[in-house]
């Protein structure tokens, strides 16, 4: 039987997993039409096959829910209050840059908000970081993929200006 403690961890493990999984189903409602959208982006050869995404945003989206748990153990909402709402805040954003890039096909502005979201993660990271190392670390792969993805967001609205434009009502 396992302890009260030990429930209680258990069951805010699943919430942070829950929390982070809902977050990347609103961005992949976004991205229910992005393999065919993104096979007809004019690509750098450097660009990732469609694939890969799916596995690398399942992993990332594990780690970021574990370590927003490592961070919860080490006081819970009310001691670690700043760096949870960061992680919240981020992951927000995360959601919105599908709906910005595929959804809407606005590169410019899904640039924008990728470079912001690279910045609000890295500000979770150094915060996490300070809580639990372990926590700060998990988050490093994730800020190198946005990173990443913000450099290739960049490139594809450079090449594909006629599909990521700006297209205000048409």
């Amino acid at each position: 039987m396992l302890s009260r403690a030990k429930q209680k961890n258990s069951l805010a493990l699943a919430g942070w997993l829950l929390l982070t999984f809902v977050a990347s189903v609103v961005g992949a409602r976004a991205s229910t039409q992005a393999p065919a959208f993104y096979a007809q982006l004019d690509q750098p050869a450097w660009a990732p096959p469609a694939w890969l995404f799916g596995p690398v945003w399942t992993t990332l989206f594990a780690l970021m829910a574990i370590s927003a748990w490592l961070v919860w153990l080490s006081g819970g909402l009310r001691t670690r209050r700043v760096a949870l709402a960061l992680y919240v805040v981020q992951l927000a954003m995360n959601a919105l840059w599908s709906w910005l890039f595929f959804a809407w096909q606005l590169g410019a502005l899904a640039f924008a908000e990728v470079v912001l979201l690279w910045f609000l993660i890295l500000a979770t990271l150094v915060a996490f970081w300070r809580i639990r190392v372990v926590a700060g670390v998990l988050l490093v792969p994730y800020l190198a993929w946005v990173g990443f993805a913000a450099i290739l967001n960049f490139a594809l609205w450079l090449r594909n200006p006629a599909l990521l434009g700006y297209h205000f009502g048409s």
